[in-house]
């Protein structure tokens, strides 16, 4: 059987294994999913907007236009280096301990830091100290989701039923839509509330301190839902010997490392588009084309509708024709859309900057929708917390996390759109080779514990 094919039936029941999570518990698992990535990422694009439109003047007022948005940019992208590290010690903890733990540990941390960020005094109360608080919390709340998503996902995948790891599985990224399209929509409503004037002396601080309600999420998770049965098993068939085991981590970096890699090269296209999108996109039009802020935010967020119903399409399509080819084909369209999309949003006609977005939103489910599942099938239960978590979160800095900088670079460097087409056709050459690589590569050990 080839890497990542599609899942063989089911095996049969192994003698003292945990009984299959029951429908009315993967709902729940389901709704639990979903609402941990919603909040999430609700606040860590509630930052990225903030960084295209807020935090530059804020918090580097001393610094010229340009140079200020740099700098809020590269406070978006510290946030990133941290989810590594938030993989790594979630990983270890949760290949140990269980997935339930680190995913409530992680979502009441990011709520904190939202929250904390929304009270904090900008450059021109207490000067430097203003950004260097901003940092810290940044990282914090990288920290934060570096645990987050591969908690929430293998209590999807682990929880599945064989031929349905991809459908489940996308409800983890379903959730991450939502919280994209919930901090746009949350600067969007509160651009037609209040003036500008207001919204930069005290409006943009209101979606930070919604960092409460994760707080609430975080007991309810602990409340609502067990762990895995497949954790379960793990714990069920571990042996009682007083003997150290090896650490978790410290077995999948020596053991599967070509692995992590991989797969954060696979992921650094997908990730990037998301950024791309919100915070570049949104700089560049309202800075350089001299679109209507509200207006084009609007026009992002009516975009963002389509992958709600393609992320869980694609990812069906994926427990059928197999993950990797739908993750290829994806690539290349976004790679190739790329230039197209920038000659559309060149128009600074609102309509075609919609039709621009929607078809990237739609190829690029291709690769989001199905990655979930591919991930989860690349290590073995003992170690696919942190096998899983590394993986997505390296791809993460290289993509999403420097996607925003090397935009505005780009386009103050060039003051044309076709150098960040041909930023994000570098970025799907580099997902395509690294998606090809691992399905040669990949630990089919994974996908067969899972089946």
């Amino acid at each position: 059987m080839s890497d990542l094919a599609p899942s063989a039936p089911a095996a049969a029941a192994r003698p003292g294994a945990p009984a299959a999570t029951p429908p009315g518990g993967l709902r729940r698992l389901i709704t639990v999913a979903v609402l941990a990535q919603a909040v999430e990422y609700f606040d860590f694009f509630v930052y990225a907007t903030a960084a295209a439109i807020f935090l530059g003047p804020l918090f580097f007022s001393g610094l010229g236009d340009t140079a200020a948005t740099l700098a809020s940019f590269l406070t978006l992208a510290v946030g990133f280096v941290a989810r590594p590290l938030g993989g790594a010690v979630a990983g270890h903890y949760g290949d140990r301990y269980g997935r339930k733990p680190m995913l409530v540990a992680s979502t009441v941390i990011m709520g904190v830091a939202t929250f904390l960020m929304g009270l904090l005094p900008t450059a021109a109360t207490v000067g430097w100290v203003a950004p260097a608080l901003l940092v810290v919390l940044r990282l914090l709340q990288g920290f934060a989701l570096g645990g987050q998503w591969g908690g929430a996902s293998l209590l999807l995948t682990e929880s599945a039923p064989t031929g349905r790891r991809g459908f489940l599985g996308s409800f983890v990224q379903v959730g991450a839509q939502l919280g994209l399209m919930g901090g746009i929509s949350a600067f969007l409503v509160l651009s037609f509330v209040f003036s500008d004037a207001q919204m930069s002396a005290w409006g943009w601080r209101i979606p930070f301190l919604s960092g409460l309600v994760m707080i609430g999420v975080g007991l309810y998770i602990h409340r609502a839902v067990e762990d895995t049965p497949k954790f379960k098993e793990l714990q069920a068939t571990r042996p009682e010997s007083d003997a150290p085991e090896q650490p978790p981590l410290a077995k999948v970096v020596r053991e599967h490392w070509r692995t992590i890699l991989l797969a954060g090269g696979a992921f650094v296209l997908p990730n990037a588009v998301a950024f791309i999108i919100v915070s570049g996109i949104l700089d560049y039009g309202v800075r350089s084309l001299h679109l209507p802020r509200g207006s084009l935010l609007g026009v992002i967020l009516a975009a963002g509708i389509a992958p709600l119903f393609f992320l869980p399409y694609f990812a069906h399509l994926s427990d059928r024709v197999g993950r990797p080819r739908l993750f290829i084909i994806g690539a290349i369209g976004v790679a190739a859309w790329a230039w197209p999309m920038f000659a559309l949003i060149d128009t600074a006609n609102l309509w075609l900057i919609f039709v621009a977005l929607l078809v990237c939103f739609t190829v690029h489910s291709m690769m989001f929708g199905p990655q979930v599942a591919l991930y989860s099938e690349l290590f073995s239960t003992d170690v696919r917390f942190s096998g899983a978590s590394l993986g997505y979160q390296v791809g993460s800095i290289f993509g999403g996390g420097l996607a925003p900088l090397i935009t505005a670079a780009l386009l103050d460097a060039t003051r044309a759109s076709w150098s960040v087409a041909a930023y994000m056709t570098v970025l799907g050459v580099i997902s395509l080779l690294s998606i090809m690589a691992l399905r040669r590569r990949a630990n089919a050990a994974g996908r067969e514990e899972l089946a």
